[in-house]
């Protein structure tokens, strides 16, 4: 049996697989890892797999469902977005067209979040596989193959006999991740690592987890509380140092590893033990990863030498009274002494810095900046806070009136840049967006910061190339609205 996955067409290098989905300023442009590891064990489970990732080939409609119904599948897997929604429904219904006979169904937080809506807004959709759906797929894939009774499969919605939606059960997270497929396997199999962009990486690159679930609550954290859930679940140090090593083989060009972990850092022990596997095993590929301004001095030190390149760190706010909202339960104090540790270890620090948190005044959003300039990371980004359904963030501004609008495409503006729906009681959502594009141009035109990177780029090689790729695409918005 053939199955498509299909990371569907929208605007130019709309980046639909990351936490805030976007066309982003730098040029990111992210793996579709979720889509990638349920082709992983598809195929480990003898299907036949074509993944068309359109927005990495700039493939346009037409091209991308000519791909995707090729040799007639019997299932269509379109993933999702909150701002590219609508074109995502619209392009399962032009599928629809092309296949009438397939299994068409959707994937992504989005839909997760609001499959009713969903499959009442897309006839052409089968069901909405709903959460972490690795294993949901595979199952649904064998029973459309063997006509197997779908509300038997767990994670699912569907049209139940009377038109409604028919959710099936519950499905637990997958709990021994080793068992998974290696996706960097996949990603030799079907994707070109020189489509792929990460400025916090070197270039080219590859995208891992190393674990999944966060249990942590940051209010507006998108996949712990869509896809992946609270509970952390790791991938044993032999497992990961194994992947590697088959991607030391296989990918002689990758330059740099992207660990898209929702907390890479999460459990001391934990990664010491995967940090001396490394160590262990000779490997020598720098990497990222995402982490929490809490780790200790001596953890920091055990990362660099285990390849550690640079941290990607969500600071958040300046504002006391926004961090309590979002329950980030960590102070500047330690903040700051996080970044000397970094800085002690040879860590580089990309931070990241929101504002627009309810009762937020234009002296909170200063304290952000302050705090941003204060720290001194190697990079950094500003952004009004973007709310998506499923998260507790959006319940809020939804409750309280600061939503200022459910139009999913206002998401982004014209360009696919985020723009901002909410605002805080005081400062709206237009001048949110003005106040990041101010904050981004005073941080990265200090002089200080100026010759900072021109030294780097002298010195490093590998950060040269890193600056200059990044700043192709991100200088001109330093001197535009």
């Amino acid at each position: 049996m053939k199955v498509s996955l299909v990371n569907p067409p929208y605007l130019p290098l709309y980046s639909r697989a990351q936490r805030s989905p976007a066309v982003t300023r730098s040029g990111t442009l992210y793996y579709p890892l979720w889509l990638a590891h349920a082709g992983a064990l598809l195929e480990a489970s003898e299907f036949l797999v074509t993944m068309v990732d359109a927005p990495a080939r700039g493939l346009d409609d037409t091209a991308a469902i000519d791909e995707a119904v090729a040799g007639d599948p019997l299932l269509v897997l379109v993933d999702t977005s909150t701002p590219s929604i609508d074109s995502d429904l619209a392009f399962a219904a032009k599928v629809r067209e092309r296949l009438p006979h397939g299994f068409i169904a959707a994937s992504g937080t989005h839909v997760t979040a609001l499959p009713g809506e969903a499959l009442e807004q897309c006839p052409a959709l089968d069901a909405v596989v709903v959460g972490e759906y690795d294993e949901t797929v595979r199952e649904l894939a064998a029973a459309v193959e063997q006509g197997g009774d779908l509300r038997q499969v767990s994670g699912l919605a569907l049209r139940g006999d009377d038109g409604a939606m028919l959710r099936t059960t519950s499905r637990e997270p997958i709990a021994d991740l080793d068992a998974l497929p290696f996706v960097s396997a996949f990603y030799r199999r079907h994707l070109a690592p020189e489509h792929y962009f990460n400025p916090n990486s070197l270039y080219p690159m590859l995208t891992l987890v190393t674990s999944r679930g966060c249990p942590h609550n940051c209010s507006f954290c998108l996949y712990p509380q869509t896809t992946m859930g609270h509970r952390l679940r790791t991938r044993s140090p032999e497992n990961v140092v194994e992947e590697l090593r088959y991607i030391g083989r296989h990918f002689p060009e990758v330059k740099g590893l992207f660990f898209e972990d929702d907390t890479f850092t999460l459990g001391s022990r934990r990664v010491s033990a995967l940090c001396e596997a490394m160590i262990a095993a000779g490997i020598d590929i720098p990497w990222t990863a995402n982490a929490r301004a809490d780790v200790p001095f001596d953890v920091l030190q055990l990362m660099k030498r285990a390849g550690c390149r640079q941290v990607c760190v969500g600071f958040e706010s300046g504002a006391p009274a926004s961090l309590a909202f979002i329950e980030k339960k960590l102070d500047t104090v330690r903040m700051h002494q996080f970044v000397r540790d970094a800085r002690r270890a040879g860590i580089l620090v990309h931070g990241c810095f929101i504002v627009g948190f309810p009762g937020e005044t234009v002296d909170d959003l200063e304290r952000t900046y302050r705090l941003a300039a204060a720290l001194r990371p190697d990079t950094a980004q500003f952004y009004p806070v973007m709310v998506y359904p499923g998260t507790t963030a959006y319940e809020h501004y939804r409750e309280e009136g600061l939503l200022e609008t459910e139009d999913y495409a206002l998401w982004l503006d014209e360009t696919g840049q985020h723009n901002c729906v909410i605002s805080t009681g005081h400062v709206s959502g237009t001048e949110l967006v003005s106040f990041c594009n101010r904050a981004r141009r005073r941080f990265y035109l200090r002089p200080r910061y100026v010759v900072y990177k021109a030294l780097q780029s002298l010195t490093d090689r590998g950060e040269a190339a890193r600056n200059l790729k990044a700043l192709r695409t991100f200088v001109k918005y330093l001197f535009r609205g």
